[in-house]
């Protein structure tokens, strides 16, 4: 397979080439979807952040808790506590879920300037 180079005349892409095409590509609907993955996070834990601050608000010793599709009176200190031991995954999930994105944007980054290197205006790698 050829492709036009800059200056019209064609370079050939090798198997390497191809590999590194389709590298970006898996890591660039990585990217995506890893976007939609913190998104998600973030709203959780401001979800779970609301729900804190509206506990400390009740003077109820027992409120309702929804576990799955069922809500269950439950004392308030229990669910304090599973309020904070939720918090703390989430978090945790969305620490992970951004270093794997800093990641990709390094490994991207990388194979943009191989690319970019060989191909110069002949591939398009920006997103519209």
């Amino acid at each position: 397979m050829q492709q036009a180079g800059a200056s019209g005349s064609e370079v050939e892409v090798t198997w390497e080439d191809q590999q590194n095409i389709n590298k970006f590509g898996r890591l660039n609907n990585r990217l995506h979807e890893l976007d939609d993955e913190i998104r998600t996070a973030k709203e959780t834990n401001e979800n779970l952040e609301d729900a804190s601050n509206e506990l400390i608000l009740t003077d109820e010793e027992i409120v309702r808790f929804q576990i799955g599709e069922v809500f269950a009176h439950v004392p308030k200190e229990e669910v304090e506590d599973r309020i904070e031991k939720t918090k703390e995954v989430t978090s945790n999930n969305l620490e992970k879920l951004e270093a794997e994105k800093e990641l990709i944007i390094t490994q991207m980054a990388e194979l943009k300037r191989i690319l970019y290197g060989k191909f110069k205006d002949s591939i398009n790698l920006e997103e519209d």
